[in-house]
C-alpha cells in the first residue's frame, strides 16, 4: 500500500497520461469557528492521452461521499483507499471528475490549519500545501508538473475575510467566489480565512499597478509595522523586475502573517503566508529586521522562480530555494537605498555555516538530490537545498558574470512562463548568454556531495617578499555512510591581502586578485614579488563555497586582531573559519572562547554578534571537555554580564547581550539579577524589560528552579496571548524536576493533542543543557517511542519529536551504541533513518570536539 507516499515513477507515468485543465473547488467553512470537518467539493477537468486508461487522484479525507467520473457515479468503497481515488476507464481526450468529501481542519500546520486566538477567541485558518498537502483540502493530482487553473468558492462565517491567489471578490451571502488563477501547481494554491486585520497599498511604476495587502490577526495589529514591510516589498518589486526583465506575473500581492506556521514563509502565488513571529511584539535587534526582509524578498523572488516557472519534479527543489535565497540576499546587498548592504556578511556567518554543517553529515547529498518519492523530499528542506545551493549559485554568478547570469535568467523566464522545467533548461540559457561550457561545472558542483578545503601555500624570502604562491585544494573524505566520492572542483575565488593601517589601527585590504582555482594546486604567479601582508585571506568576498584555512602567520595575526578588520565580511569569514575549526576539533573550545572574548567587543555587526553568542553557547554545552565546562560557562557568563553593563543604553548590542546573559545565568547573583530585572527592583540603564525579554528571563529562572508553576502562571496572566501560551508551556517543561519532565514528555510523546507550535515549545523547554542527569533516563524512552510516533503522526509533528527529543545532550559512546542498536533493529523508514543518523552524527562530532578540548 502506498500510504500517503508518491514515487517519482508514478508521477512521471501520470504526467505522460494526463493534461490537467482546471479545478473548481467549493469549500463550506461556515462551521470553522467550531472546528471538526468541512465539506469539500472538487470538479477537475483533464485530458487523457489514452482511451480506457487508469490512474488516480490524491485525497486525504476522513469521509468521501461522492466520486463521479464523466457522469458515472463510482462506488466510493471500491475506489477510495490509502489517500488515493482510483480512476479507471478514462476517455481519450476530455474527462470530468467530481469528488465530494469531508475534510479535516488540522492543528499541525499542514493542509487547512485552524487556530483559535486566546485574545478574541476567534478562529483563524490558513493553508500550507508544500509538499503534498493540497490533497488534505481538495482532490488533486498532487505533483508540480500537472499545472492547472484553480477557481475557489468559499462559504465563510459572517464578518470573516477570505484571501486566495486571485483578487478578493465581494462576498454574496458569505460566499466568496474567486476568479480562476493562471496555470499554477497545486502546492502554491492557498486560502486564508478568518477575521483578519488588513492594511492595503500598491506598487506603482510606469503604468504598472499591483495591489499590495498585509494581513495579521487583530491582536497583533498594534505591532504591525506595515510601512516597513511595504518598503521592503517595493524594493523587491523594483529590483527583481529589472533583473528578471519580466513583469510581476500575478494580479495582486498579499502577505499574510499567520499563527503556528511551521516554516519561515510559503510562496503561494500572490498570497504569501509568513510566520507571525515576524510581527515583532517587543524590541528586537536590526538583525531580526534583516532576517524578516530576507524572508519577504525570498518569497517575492519565488513568484518568478517557482511559481511562474516551476520544477518538473522535486529533485530540482534546490533550484527553487537556492535561487530565491541568492536573489533575496543579492537584492539586499545591491538594490539602491537598501538598509542592509552588508547582507553577504550575514549570509557568510549564518547560511553558509548551516551548509557546511549539513554537508558534513552522513546524509549529505548532491545539491541536485535523487528524490525518489515524497518521503525523500519531506526531509530535504535542508542546508544543502537552501544554503549550499545558494552558495553555489553565488559561485556560478562569479564564474559566468552577473550580467550574463541575469541575461540567461531573463531568457529562461520568457521561454518557460507558466510551465515546468529541468535544471538543463536554466543551464542551457546560461551557457548561451555567458559562452561558458557549464556541463563540467554542473557535474562537479551539482551532482557530487562534500566540501573542499582551500589553503594558501606561501614562500617568502628574508625581506618578506613572496617568492611563490599557490592555492592548495583538498577534498576530504565524505562522512561514513554518505554516498559518493570526494571531488576537487573549479572555484572562482578572490585572494585578499590585509594590513594594519597605522592611522586608524584597522585591518584594511591592500590588494586583491580574482582567479579560477582548479585541481589540487593552482599557482598564482601574479602574487610573486609582492610584499607578504599581515593576513592572506582566500575566498575573499566569499565568492565560492569552500572551507578556508589561514596560513600560520595569518592565523596568529588574526587571533590578535580579528576585531580590527575594517570591513564586516572578512571579519565574518574569519569568525566562520574559527567556528568551523572548533566544530572539526581542530581548535579546542577553550581557545575558541578566548578568541571570541578577545574580539567580540570590537564587532559592530549585530548579526555576527548574535551568531557568536549562539555558537559559543553551543560549543560550551556540547564541545567543551566536561571537566572544564563549568569554569568555561562561568567565564562566558561573566563576560556576557560585563558586556551587558558596558553596552550603549538602548542599543541593539545591549539587548543582544541581555539575551545572552539570560541564556546562561547560573550563579546566585546572576539569577538574583534576573529576578530583580523581572520584578523591577533592579534596572540597567536603557534596557527595556518588555514582553519578550521578560519571557527570556522567566525561561531561565524556571529552568534553574527559581520560578515555580504559580510564577509561570502569573506571567502568563500578564501575556494571555498565543505567544504567551507557548512561552509558558516551554517554561513549565524546563523546570528541573522529575514531575515536570514526566508531564512534558507525556504531553508530547504519549498524547497527540498539542498543536504544532505548542508541541515545539514544550520540546524546546524539555531539553535543558544543564539538566543532563535529569534527562538521562529519557534516552531509552526515546528509542522505545520514536518509531510509533513516526508511524502514527503527520510528518511535521513526527519530525519535531524525532529530532527535538533525540538525546543529543548525552554525549557518550553509550548514546552512539543505543542509536546503532535501534537503527539495526527498528527497521525505520528511510526518512526517519536519515533524521536519527544525522542526530547521531552530532553526538559523534561532540565526542571528538570534547577530546580535542581535553
Amino acid at each position: 500500500m502506498p500510504g500517503t507516499n508518491l514515487t517519482r515513477e508514478e508521477a512521471q507515468q501520470r504526467a505522460k497520461l494526463l493534461t490537467v485543465d482546471s479545478y473548481e473547488i467549493d469549500l463550506d467553512l461556515s462551521g470553522a469557528q467550531e472546528g471538526g470537518t468541512y465539506r469539500s467539493q472538487t470538479t477537475v477537468r483533464f485530458d487523457s492521452a489514452e482511451a480506457n486508461a487508469e490512474t488516480f487522484i490524491d485525497l486525504i479525507a476522513p469521509a468521501v461521499h461522492e466520486v463521479v467520473l464523466n457522469g458515472h457515479a463510482l462506488e466510493v468503497g471500491a475506489v477510495f483507499r490509502d489517500s488515493r481515488i482510483a480512476l479507471r476507464h478514462l476517455q481519450e481526450g476530455a474527462n470530468e471528475l467530481k469528488v465530494v468529501a469531508d475534510c479535516e481542519y488540522t492543528n499541525t500546520g499542514e493542509g487547512l490549519h485552524r487556530f483559535v486566538d486566546p485574545v478574541d477567541e476567534q478562529a483563524y485558518l490558513y493553508t500550507q500545501f508544500e509538499v503534498p498537502d493540497a490533497r488534505r483540502v481538495f482532490a488533486s493530482f498532487e505533483q508540480p508538473d500537472l499545472k492547472a487553473t484553480f477557481r475557489f468558492t468559499v462559504t465563510a462565517p459572517e464578518g470573516w475575510t477570505v484571501i486566495s491567489n486571485s483578487p478578493t471578490p465581494e462576498p454574496s451571502d458569505n460566499v466568496w467566489a474567486f476568479a480562476p488563477t493562471p496555470r499554477i501547481s497545486t502546492y502554491i494554491t492557498a486560502l486564508i480565512v478568518g477575521p483578519y486585520h488588513s492594511v492595503h497599498s500598491s506598487y506603482e511604476k510606469d503604468g504598472q499597478s499591483v495591489p499590495l495587502g498585509i494581513y495579521c490577526r487583530p491582536s497583533l495589529a498594534e505591532y504591525l509595522d506595515s510601512d516597513a514591510i511595504f518598503a521592503v516589498t517595493r524594493q523587491g518589486f523594483e529590483w527583481f523586475q529589472e533583473k528578471f526583465d519580466y513583469a510581476y506575473p500575478f494580479e495582486k500581492y498579499d502577505q499574510l502573517f499567520v499563527p503556528e506556521f511551521n516554516a519561515g514563509a510559503m510562496e503561494n502565488a500572490g498570497a504569501v503566508t509568513i510566520r507571525d513571529q515576524y510581527v515583532f511584539r517587543s524590541k528586537v535587534t536590526d538583525a531580526a529586521y534583516e532576517t524578516r526582509a530576507e524572508t519577504i524578498l525570498h518569497e517575492l523572488a519565488h513568484m518568478w522562480f517557482g511559481d511562474l516557472v516551476t520544477m518538473e519534479w522535486w529533485n530540482d527543489l534546490w533550484l527553487n530555494e537556492s535561487f530565491a535565497t541568492y536573489t533575496s540576499i543579492a537584492c539586499q546587498a545591491y538594490a539602491p537605498g537598501s538598509r542592509w548592504p552588508h547582507s553577504w556578511t550575514t549570509f557568510a556567518n549564518s547560511m553558509k555555516t548551516w551548509a557546511y554543517r549539513q554537508d558534513q553529515l552522513p546524509s549529505t547529498h548532491p545539491i541536485m538530490a535523487d528524490i525518489r518519492d515524497l518521503d525523500d523530499v519531506l526531509v530535504n528542506f535542508d542546508g544543502i537545498t537552501y544554503a549550499k545551493g545558494a552558495s553555489v549559485l553565488k559561485q556560478l554568478v562569479a564564474y559566468v558574470g552577473m550580467d550574463e547570469f541575469f541575461s540567461g535568467v531573463q531568457k529562461y523566464f520568457k521561454a518557460h512562463a507558466f510551465g515546468n522545467t529541468r535544471l538543463s533548461d536554466l543551464l542551457g540559457a546560461l551557457e548561451e548568454t555567458s559562452g561558458r561550457d557549464l556541463k563540467t561545472w554542473s557535474k562537479k558542483w551539482l551532482e557530487t556531495a562534500g566540501i573542499n578545503v582551500l589553503r594558501p601555500v606561501v614562500d617568502v624570502d628574508s625581506s618578506g617578499t613572496i617568492t611563490s604562491f599557490a592555492v592548495k585544494q583538498d577534498a576530504p573524505a565524505l562522512p561514513a555512510g554518505a554516498k559518493g566520492e570526494p571531488t576537487l572542483r573549479p572555484h572562482r575565488i578572490a585572494i585578499g591581502f590585509y594590513n594594519l593601517d597605522d592611522a586608524t589601527g584597522k585591518l584594511v585590504r591592500t590588494d586583491r586578485v580574482e582567479l579560477d582555482v582548479d585541481g589540487e594546486l593552482t599557482a598564482v604567479e601574479e602574487l610573486v614579488g609582492r610584499a607578504r601582508p599581515a593576513v592572506i585571506l582566500l575566498n575573499d568576498d566569499d565568492l565560492s563555497y569552500a572551507k578556508v584555512r589561514l596560513d600560520t602567520e595569518s592565523l596568529a595575526f588574526v587571533t590578535e586582531h580579528l576585531g580590527d578588520f575594517e570591513a564586516s565580511l572578512p571579519r565574518a569569514l574569519c569568525w566562520a573559519s574559527a567556528w568551523d575549526m572548533t566544530r572539526d576539533a581542530e581548535l579546542p573550545t577553550r581557545d575558541y572562547l578566548s578568541l571570541v572574548l578577545s574580539g567580540i567587543g570590537k564587532e559592530s555587526d549585530i548579526g555576527v554578534v548574535q551568531s557568536l553568542h549562539r555558537q559559543v553557547k553551543l560549543a560550551l554545552d556540547l564541545y567543551a571537555a566536561p571537566a572544564g565546562r563549568d569554569a568555561a560557562l562561568t567565564r562566558w557568563t561573566e563576560a556576557t554580564l560585563e558586556h551587558l553593563r558596558a553596552a550603549a543604553p538602548g542599543s541593539d548590542h545591549q539587548l543582544a547581550w541581555a539575551r545572552a546573559f539570560a541564556a546562561t545565568a547560573r550563579t546566585e547573583s546572576d539569577l538574583a539579577l534576573l529576578e530583580g530585572l523581572l520584578v523591577g527592583s533592579e534596572s540597567i540603564e536603557g534596557l527595556a524589560v518588555d514582553t519578550e525579554l521578560r519571557w527570556a528571563f522567566v525561561a531561565r529562572l524556571a529552568a534553574t528552579g527559581r520560578l515555580d508553576d504559580a510564577g509561570i502562571t502569573a506571567e502568563f496572566e500578564r501575556d494571555k496571548t498565543a505567544a504567551g501560551e507557548r512561552h509558558a508551556a516551554a517554561a513549565r517543561a524546563a523546570r528541573p524536576t522529575a514531575a515536570a519532565k514526566a508531564e512534558a514528555w507525556a504531553s508530547v510523546v504519549e498524547s497527540d493533542k498539542l498543536p504544532n507550535a505548542v508541541q515545539e515549545a514544550v520540546i524546546s523547554g524539555f531539553v535543558q543543557t544543564d539538566q543532563r542527569e535529569l534527562l538521562a533516563a529519557y534516552t531509552a524512552k526515546y528509542f522505545d517511542a520514536v518509531k510509533a510516533v513516526w508511524d502514527s503522526r503527520s510528518h511535521e509533528m513526527a519530525q519535531q519529536v524525532a529530532v527535538g527529543l533525540y538525546p543529543s545532550l548525552q554525549v557518550s559512546q553509550d548514546t552512539l551504541d543505543a542509536t546503532d542498536a535501534w537503527l539495526k533493529s527498528a527497521e525505520p523508514t528511510a526518512a526517519l533513518r536519515r533524521l536519527i543518523t544525522e542526530s547521531r552524527a552530532g553526538v559523534e562530532r561532540a565526542l571528538r570536539a570534547q577530546a580535542a578540548d581535553a
